[in-house]
């Protein structure tokens, strides 16, 4: 045997025999080998082969019977082996989610834990609850994706990346189940005709586009469609003016406070700006904002705010008791995608030329884009940002034509200057 390779963790082992074409695959099951040809050449398609006679064989001789030719070998004898686990899914399911609440408690958002347990019960409960777990095959999770698709309601089928999470949830559950000794092996949870994904940039504000945002805010500051709204456009426009500055995420943005920002003159470009100590999904990070963030956030510092700052827009009141700000305020709060939403619709700046959809998460791939096009460091992005410099690269620099060195790409070798009789002049080194 010239050529041997294992697979399954040694379980089968494969090999040629002498000069000939075909794989050949072996294990050794119930105290016996078996061993079969799989007709393949190629390694990779034997592999594929070799991995499901195992499987098959296994399953066979865990029946009591030898359903399966095996060359060079004996029919095995019935093997006794305890019956399959009876357990629904939804009693797994239930025990995962206790397990996880607790285990994940201190390492996970809150946020993130419940709506983990939604999907588990709003979707995979009602679809795979009354299964048993050796009932749930590669083609019943194909039947689930199909479902979510077809089946969703208001008939909008889900995002990509939702069934995605769910697929994750299951896959959790299922390896909760096999450590416990009810399930023998995970079935394969990729789609049967996945591909590759096109890369999509994420929404952005170019330079023209971001000024019509922030002028439009502006606008309805000085001309407020109600009176007693001023403070929320004046709140906005400093929002869309001090984010895409800082490149913070909305969620980073939602839990900032007075006393986690500092106006310092920084050291090395002599330029007034902000300091940030950012706490985020990222746990606790720092930022250093451009110059053009310290004049929004001097606004923000000095607005008196109403007692009910977090108060709905929609909040039908009259004249407030106005407070100064202190340390421990949130620079930004309440919500405020509404009124983001109704000046991009306004605008026509919701979408973008791809159709990407725009939201407050825009304002931060603005920020990257606009410093990558003033020729920024990557890495010293990345590192600002708190994210890495391949996320950059995948989503935000490859789609900006300033990020192209048109005098590396358009080299051009010299060419040999030809003489009287035609042929090039040679130099000590080639051609001159």
């Amino acid at each position: 045997m010239s050529e041997q390779h294992t697979i399954l963790e040694g379980k089968v082992h494969l090999y040629k025999r002498g000069d000939g074409r075909h794989w050949q695959c072996s294990a050794y099951l119930n105290g016996q080998n078996h061993r079969r040809s799989t007709k393949e050449e190629s390694l990779s398609h034997a592999k594929e082969v070799a991995e499901d006679w195992y499987y098959e064989l296994r399953a066979a001789l865990r029946k009591g019977m030898n359903s399966i030719k095996v060359e060079g070998s004996e029919p095995a004898p019935a093997a006794k082996v305890p019956a399959p686990s009876e357990r629904l899914f939804r009693e797994g399911a239930e025990e995962f989610i206790a397990e996880f609440t607790v285990l994940c408690a201190g390492t996970r958002s809150p946020k993130y834990i419940k709506l983990h347990i939604a999907r588990i019960r709003g979707h995979l409960i009602p679809f795979f609850g009354d299964l048993t777990f050796p009932e749930i095959t590669a083609a019943k999770i194909q039947q689930y994706r199909i479902h979510r698709i077809q089946d969703s309601p208001g008939g909008k089928p889900p995002a990509r990346s939702t069934i995605h999470q769910e697929i994750v949830a299951l896959r959790q559950i299922l390896t909760s189940e096999m450590d416990k000794g009810g399930l023998d092996r995970l079935p394969r949870l990729a789609t049967k005709y996945d591909r590759s994904v096109k890369i999509s940039h994420r929404g952005w504000f170019g330079p023209d586009e971001y000024k019509r945002l922030y002028e439009a805010t502006r606008r309805r500051v000085q001309q407020p469609p109600k009176k007693r709204w001023v403070w929320y456009y004046e709140q906005m426009h400093d929002y869309v003016l001090f984010m895409a500055n800082t490149g913070l995420r909305p969620d980073e943005a939602a839990r900032l406070e007075f006393r986690d920002v500092q106006i310092v003159k920084d050291r090395d470009s002599g330029e007034t700006i902000l300091e940030i100590e950012v706490r985020g999904k990222r746990g606790i990070g720092h930022c250093k904002s451009t110059a053009s963030a310290v004049r929004p956030f001097e606004r923000l510092q000095a607005r008196l705010r109403p007692k009910a700052a977090g108060r709905n827009m929609r909040a039908e009141e009259g004249e407030e008791d106005l407070r100064p700000t202190c340390p421990t305020d949130l620079i930004f709060p309440g919500e405020r995608h509404e009124l983001m939403n109704t000046i991009l619709r306004e605008e026509g700046l919701k979408f973008d030329r791809d159709g990407n959809r725009r939201a407050a998460y825009s304002l931060r791939h603005t920020y990257i884009c606009l410093r990558l096009m003033d020729g920024a460091d990557i890495y010293q992005i990345a590192k600002n940002c708190r994210t890495s410099v391949e996320m950059i690269e995948k989503f935000y620099a490859s789609h900006l034509k300033t990020t192209l060195d048109a005098a590396a790409i358009n080299v051009r070798r010299p060419k040999p200057r030809p003489t009287s009789k035609g042929k090039p002049q040679s130099g000590p080194e080639g051609p001159i």
